[in-house]
């Protein structure tokens, strides 16, 4: 093991070791010194690194299906903090057969960087030449994903059913990390089930093959959202890897959240999905912790309603306004959510289907304002739902 790769894994031990009493006493939600315990030991750590690639921060957005489009990462970005940003996630044979649909979700621009693509399929070969394809665009990273639970993803033998065939897998990831030269990333869940624990023992292997990162999600695929994340399961993988690092996934929504990350896994960054929807201020609120140890609010009403407005220019440019209308609807429920605007308000603008509609609605909005406080001040914290019921069929 290189000198940085031993200094990386055991500064990030002594997050673990140093703050243990969290684990055992009290959560750092509950006592600010904590999380000041926390922030000292992340403040010594090396930058992230996957491979080659330095990143900026170690808070990145994560991979979420009909979200972190062009429109959404530029809009983070904007606000500053993440380290890195990735797709949708985009079926490999898709772009090889130049689906426009799939062809669209991988768009990009200048200002969109470091910029990964999370690709998913089942078949060695097609994720190879995807991903030589993605590498010949200028993508900065490609990210393997190994535990979307939806079941027609896993049904095709791709997403989390990747967790159930270690050997097999392994060798599917060796030849897409053979095939370019840009860094491969993994993410995955704790495992198919609680009987099969699969995550420790891939992550090791797909080290040794050349994967360049890990994130790790800690639920298995039996549990979709349900019930609370596995810290100690991510604390598993952590420990299984020797010099890559280890993000950790699931349940993040607030700096408190991502210091007992931190503190009960010792991964060496935090990926983050949910919480950004509801939140897109929250890399920025990261990098203001770990760098000053205070942190600014979230945005207010008027805060969110210009960037409502920008998102939508966004997929205007992109789209064309047209398209953009109903495009952007399933994105602008969560931004109105977060405004406190009632539902009467919410349902014209969502139903608006011209621009002047639109337009209209969302005069209708400004005049009306949040239900809760006022316009320049803090909004109530609003929670993102995950998809319930049984996973076999979402």
């Amino acid at each position: 093991m290189s000198e940085p790769a031993r200094d990386f894994r055991e500064q990030s031990t002594a997050v673990m070791e140093s703050t243990a009493f969290m684990v055992h006493q009290r959560r750092p939600a509950d006592d600010p010194n904590a999380i000041a315990a926390v922030r000292e030991q992340i403040c010594r750590l090396p930058p992230l690194r996957y491979g080659a690639l330095t990143l900026a921060s170690r808070y990145v957005l994560s991979p979420l299906a009909g979200f972190t489009n062009l429109s959404f990462r530029r809009i983070v970005r904007g606000l500053g903090g993440v380290g890195l940003a990735t797709t949708d996630l985009v079926n490999a044979r898709g772009l090889l057969d130049g689906s426009p649909r799939s062809l669209a979700l991988i768009e990009t621009c200048p200002e969109d960087r470091p910029f990964a693509v999370q690709i998913f399929g089942g078949e060695a070969a097609v994720l190879r030449d995807c991903a030589q394809f993605l590498e010949a665009r200028g993508v900065d990273a490609i990210d393997l994903n190994m535990g979307c639970p939806v079941n027609r993803i896993t049904r095709c033998g791709a997403g989390a059913s990747l967790m159930r065939c270690v050997d097999e897998t392994v060798a599917l990831v060796q030849t897409l990390v053979e095939a370019v030269r840009v860094p491969v990333t993994v993410k995955m869940r704790l495992g198919w089930d609680d009987a099969h624990i699969t995550a420790p023992q891939l992550a090791r292997a797909c080290e040794q093959v050349g994967v360049a990162a890990v994130t790790i999600h800690g639920r298995t695929r039996a549990q979709g959202f349900s019930g609370q994340v596995n810290r100690a399961g991510i604390r598993q993988v952590v420990e299984a890897v020797e010099r890559i690092p280890v993000l950790g996934n699931g349940d993040i929504r607030t700096i408190a959240d991502g210091a007992r990350m931190f503190a009960e896994t010792g991964c060496q960054g935090i990926s983050i999905g949910r919480g950004a929807l509801a939140n897109p201020w929250i890399f920025r609120q990261f990098v203001e912790w770990e760098t000053t140890g205070a942190w600014g609010p979230a945005g207010s009403f008027t805060d969110r309603l210009a960037l409502l407005r920008r998102q939508f220019q966004y997929l205007a440019e992109q789209h064309g306004v047209e398209r953009a209308i109903p495009l952007f609807r399933k994105m602008a429920h969560w931004y109105l959510k977060a405004m406190a605007i009632p539902a009467r308000l919410r349902h014209r603008f969502q139903v608006a289907a011209t621009l002047a509609e639109w337009e209209a609605a969302l005069a209708e909005i400004v005049a009306h304002g949040p239900l809760h406080g006022d316009r320049t001040g803090e909004l109530p914290q609003m929670q993102i739902p995950v998809p319930s019921g049984p996973v076999e069929r979402w």
